[in-house]
């Protein structure tokens, strides 16, 4: 008995992790590829949303439980090293609108994967980034 408790008990936590899990989802966000790098091969790309926030990027797997975002990226650190377009076995998830961007986030490397609108947003996020050098307020 005491283990059938135990059991119920863990599929009602699992199903409330996994329903929160979808409404962190549905909040919206922009559709999104992306992998931390370097990936052997064509691997290592994971589906998800994400969110622009005023510090920073987060990103949402679709197949994870995780309560939190599953990789964040700062803003103030970021750099687009590159772009390229699919390559290979990418083309199974991937069509040919898609543009695949290097970027790194103070030492950490990843690849997002992006169609024409959410790189336009994206870009548009990155390059409206404040100046490191802006100071708040003023002082007397």
């Amino acid at each position: 008995m005491t283990v059938l408790i135990i059991l119920v008990v863990l599929l009602a936590a699992f199903v409330a992790v996994f329903l929160y899990r979808l409404a962190v989802l549905r909040r919206g966000g922009t559709a999104a590829i992306l992998r931390v790098a370097p990936s052997a091969g064509d691997t290592g790309w994971r589906h998800g949303v994400i969110r622009y926030g005023e510090g920073s990027l987060v990103f949402f797997k679709l197949s994870s439980l995780r309560p939190g975002p599953d990789s964040r990226i700062e803003r103030q650190g970021i750099e687009v090293e590159g772009r390229r377009k699919p390559e290979g076995s990418e083309f199974d998830i991937m069509s040919d609108e898609i543009v695949i961007l290097s970027v790194k986030d103070r030492g950490a490397a990843y690849e997002i994967a992006l169609d024409g609108g959410a790189l336009t947003a994206f870009l548009s996020w990155v390059e409206s980034r404040p100046s490191g050098r802006s100071v708040r307020g003023r002082r007397f």
